[in-house]
């Protein structure tokens, strides 16, 4: 292991640059060879120190005096540059203590801009799978300041940051699929190495409920093939008195900040229903047009869904600017990214306002209310949704919206899946998936035309999405009138008690 780590860390010493012009590429190679300088320094012939000290000094901490555009950034840039900076920094701290010494006051007074993103619950407005990669790097960051200097100078106090675990444990349904709104994957998520350091540092056990079994379930071939980078670090952040953790007791969580999300289950086990909802904006980083959209599990299956982000490399190859912002930006023309591939309400064909916020007006025990009149401003009067998980197992999805007094609206209701849907009549519709099968009910209004709307994708440049469909129907208002919308879903599980939709204000 030592021969190899050397001709690696050598070896990557020897390229011209790491690539300053994306400098996340610098603070990955820096952090790596400040670990492996670290940790096999004591194998390391004085002249292999002194090449990997250079490359590290050279290559990694000098550039970033001259780019560091990303210690300005509220997101995972900042979290992953600094703590890249600050790792190298501590390696080579004893020859260039001046230089470390700036790289790591930088830190310490730069990453707490992106840390105020989990402010004031623990959400992370860059969804699931940017949260394993910023936070992870900033618990590197935290981890390695504190096993070097012994403090991190109070950033681990930043306000939601210890919160954050549990965003992340109920943000992952019973069936292993996440919550996967913004530019997140849908494939259920490896070992989160950060979640080990998190549930020993608060003594929190349960937070591990989700990765134990993980761990549990991974074969010594699955592991190895794993090939993930953070898990070396499990050694240095697994409390060695852990035991198997038992279930978390909450079955209910909501966050709020700028993308405000909440997410309910009946239980932890692997036939538990679950919903989750978000309110946000598109203008947050790496969102979507995708305010108010929901997911569903329900007896191991995932019925509500998303389909995701598309390969980021595949869009600017072809030179789609992906990046670009405002409410005709062309980002919103890539089909994944935009209002009408998603489970929301969409007026008119247009897309969601981009520069808009919708906070959760309601967050309890199974319930959740979503205002989202700014989201549609100028296209609807008023709109809330709110999403409830009743005792009896059902899920109802409920829409209270108007038109504006001076203009009719046509609003489309849409909700992605991956089942087979079968329309039995007017506003009925059965689901089928994995041999399970869910009723799907418009309870109001009554009558509803169901459609099954496609999911192929409008253009070359967009991702094709094989098994997945819209199912919805259309509201048609007149000027100033108003609808509600309510919307009944039942797993095969429940024993569905009587219903009567009640006004979301009596929620």
């Amino acid at each position: 292991y030592a021969a190899r780590a050397k001709r690696e860390m050598l070896a990557a010493a020897a390229f011209t640059d790491w690539n300053p012009s994306h400098f996340l590429d610098v603070a990955e190679m820096t952090a790596a060879l400040g670990t492996g300088y670290d940790w096999f320094y004591g194998v390391l012939s004085e002249g292999e120190r002194e090449t990997i000290r250079r490359a590290i000094v050279e290559k990694g901490l000098q550039p970033s005096i001259q780019v560091d555009h990303w210690s300005r950034n509220r997101n995972n840039w900042n979290q992953v540059c600094n703590a890249g900076m600050v790792i190298g920094s501590l390696a080579v701290a004893e020859q260039e203590p001046a230089l470390a010494s700036r790289m790591i006051a930088r830190a310490v007074n730069t990453v707490p801009l992106s840390m105020q993103e989990y402010s004031p619950d623990g959400a992370y407005p860059e969804g699931a799978s940017y949260w394993g990669y910023g936070t992870t790097f900033n618990v590197m960051l935290i981890s390695a300041l504190e096993s070097t200097l012994g403090t991190d100078f109070g950033l681990s106090k930043a306000q939601g940051f210890l919160s954050t675990p549990d965003y992340l444990l109920h943000l992952y349904g019973p069936t292993g699929e996440p919550f996967a709104y913004s530019d997140a994957g849908t494939r259920p998520a490896g070992l989160q190495a950060a979640m080990f350091w998190f549930a020993a540092k608060r003594g929190a056990p349960y937070l591990l409920w989700s990765e134990w079994a993980k761990w549990e379930a991974m074969s010594a071939e699955e592991a190895e093939r794993r090939g993930d980078r953070i898990d070396a670090l499990l050694p240095l952040w697994l409390d060695p008195k852990q035991a198997k953790p038992g279930p978390p007791a909450a079955l209910s969580w909501s966050g709020r900040g700028p993308t405000p999300v909440a997410m309910h289950r009946t239980d932890w086990g692997p036939n538990a229903v679950y919903v989750g909802i978000k309110g946000g904006s598109p203008s947050a980083s790496h969102a979507h047009m995708d305010v108010g959209t929901f997911v569903m599990d329900a007896d191991g299956v995932r019925w509500a869904d998303d389909l995701g982000m598309q390969d980021y490399n595949s869009l600017e190859s072809k030179g789609i600017q992906l990046w670009s912002k405002g409410q005709d930006a062309e980002r919103w023309k890539i089909f994944r990214l935009g209002t009408s591939a998603h489970s929301v309400l969409m007026v008119n064909g247009q897309q969601q306002r981009y520069d808009s916020q919708a906070p959760l007006t309601l967050q309890k025990a199974g319930r959740t209310v979503v205002h989202l009149t700014g989201t549609y401003a100028g296209l609807l009067a008023r709109a809330d949704r709110g999403i409830a998980l009743q005792p009896d197992r059902t899920v109802v999805l409920q829409d209270e919206f108007a038109a504006p007094a001076n203009a009719a609206a046509a609003v489309r209701w849409a909700m992605l899946t991956r089942a087979e849907v079968t329309v039995d009549g007017p506003g009925a519709a059965t689901l089928r998936r994995g041999g399970k099968a869910l009723r799907f009910q418009v309870v109001e209004p009554a009558a509803a035309e169901l459609q099954v709307y496609s999911t192929d994708p409008p253009s070359p440049t967009d991702a094709p999405n094989p098994g997945t469909r819209l199912l919805g129907f259309m509201v048609k208002l007149p000027a100033g009138a108003s609808s509600r919308v309510v919307v009944r879903m039942v797993p095969e599980s429940a024993k569905a008690a009587a219903f009567a939709p009640v006004a979301l204000a009596q929620w």
